[in-house]
C-alpha cells in the first residue's frame, strides 16, 4: 500500500463510511509515527489525535486533523511512502479502532494514556521549539507534551 492511495480511500469512504474512514486515517497515522513503539506509545499517539479532533484543533473530523499541513506524518511524508509492513498495520489497524472506541464514550468513562497530552515529537530529532519544560510523559523515543 502506498500513503496517498490509503489517503484517497479514506476520502471516499467518508461520507457513506465516516467510521471507517476515520480508523484508515486514524491507523495511517500511528503506522507512520509510531510502528515499533510500544502498544502503549502507538496509543498514546492515537490519543493525541483523537484530542485535537474533540478540541476542535485542525479539524472536525479524523481525517482533517491528522493530514492538516505539518501536524502529523501522513502529512510531512511523500505520499509514495509504502505501508508495507503488514504486522505493524495490523496492529497499528487494532489500536485505532480501539482508540475510536475509547473516545467514543462519554469523558469520564474514558481511560487515558497520556492525559492532556496535546504534542509529541520522536527523541530522534532535535527538540521543537514547543517542547519546553517537562513531558508529561515519555513512552519508547516519544516524548508527550500538554501544549498551550
Amino acid at each position: 500500500m502506498k500513503l496517498a492511495w490509503l489517503l484517497w480511500m479514506a476520502s471516499w469512504m467518508a461520507p457513506v463510511a465516516p467510521h471507517l474512514a476515520s480508523q484508515t486515517c486514524l491507523a495511517t497515522t500511528v503506522y507512520l509515527e509510531a510502528r515499533g513503539e510500544p502498544q502503549i506509545g502507538q496509543a498514546a499517539v492515537a490519543e493525541v489525535a483523537l484530542r485535537r479532533r474533540e478540541m476542535g484543533l485542525w479539524g472536525k473530523h479524523v481525517c482533517e486533523v491528522v493530514t492538516a499541513p505539518k501536524q502529523f506524518a501522513p502529512s510531512l511524508v511523500p505520499p509514495g511512502t509504502p505501508l508495507d509492513n503488514l504486522q505493524s498495520w495490523q496492529l497499528a489497524w487494532n489500536i485505532a479502532g480501539e482508540a475510536l472506541h475509547t473516545w467514543s464514550l462519554p469523558r469520564d468513562k474514558r481511560r487515558y494514556v497520556v492525559p492532556h497530552a496535546m504534542s509529541f515529537y520522536s527523541a530522534d530529532i532535535p527538540a521543537p521549539f514547543w517542547a519546553t519544560g517537562s513531558p508529561l510523559a515519555v513512552i519508547g523515543d516519544h516524548r508527550f507534551y500538554a501544549v498551550n
